[in-house]
């Protein structure tokens, strides 16, 4: 076997998609996934806000750093965007002052996917309360972003059980004429299998958390861009922002 390239993932206690964000994965690379603490509290504001938790976050970088990871992901769109960018940069240098390489957050993954792509002008789509869903809209407007639609479920807990026909008819209920993109929160929400289609269906990108978490993580490790090329890939990506990273 070859030697495996390593992305570490450092991931809210609740997060039940591991097997999501694998499938964005080429065969020669390997996440360790690492959590944080327990937290006895609906998903909402406060719980977000918790889990910014840096000795939590520095001490999960570390429990995986004996294996070598090239980068590493924050795998949490809110609880990166709930302070704003600062607060997003802020974890990314908690992991990187942990000894992480490289250090991304999801939040800050999205921005720079909407920069590769040239996105300004998004709708917004979401499993969370509305509280939550306005902090986001406010870190997107903070980037330079406008958002012209949203959309959300309102939902508090055990947002790995929504099923994708759901999360489909949230997006088709967010998505805007004058919306470029619509990006999809959350990275406790399946979406892999649904992105091409509504891609195909409503003629622009449909982003989602976990999608642009492993797209900046594997272009940090050197993966999308380097040294792999699309022959490497047991997956053929229709999804726009991977197709086009691939293809470059």
């Amino acid at each position: 076997m070859n030697a495996q390239i390593g992305i570490g993932m450092v991931c809210p206690f609740d997060m039940a998609l591991d097997r999501e964000l694998w499938r964005w994965m080429p065969d020669s690379v390997s996440l360790y996934f690492t959590r944080t603490g327990y937290i006895d509290a609906p998903v909402d504001v406060e719980l977000c806000r918790d889990l910014n938790n840096h000795a939590e976050i520095a001490a999960a970088v570390r429990a995986v750093s004996s294996v070598g990871p090239r980068t590493f992901g924050y795998a949490c769109a809110s609880g990166s965007f709930v302070y704003g960018m600062a607060g997003a940069i802020e974890i990314s240098n908690c992991m990187l002052a942990a000894g992480a390489e490289r250090a991304v957050t999801t939040s800050e993954a999205l921005i720079r996917a909407l920069d590769t792509m040239n996105i300004g002008t998004l709708a917004v789509a979401t499993p969370y309360t509305a509280a939550l869903t306005g902090l986001l809209c406010d870190f997107l407007a903070e980037s330079g972003r406008s958002v012209v639609a949203q959309a959300g479920l309102g939902r508090d807990h055990e947002i790995w059980k929504i099923p994708y026909h759901v999360t489909a008819d949230l997006i088709r209920a967010a998505n805007h004429p004058d919306a470029d993109a619509v990006f999809v929160s959350c990275t406790n929400l399946w979406t892999y299998d649904i992105l091409a289609d509504l891609e195909a269906e409503l003629g622009k990108p449909v982003l989602s958390a976990n999608q642009v978490t492993a797209w900046a993580t594997l272009c940090d490790a050197g993966v999308l861009g380097g040294e792999i090329t699309p022959a490497d890939w047991s997956t053929a990506h229709a999804q726009s922002l991977f197709a086009r990273s691939i293809a470059a």
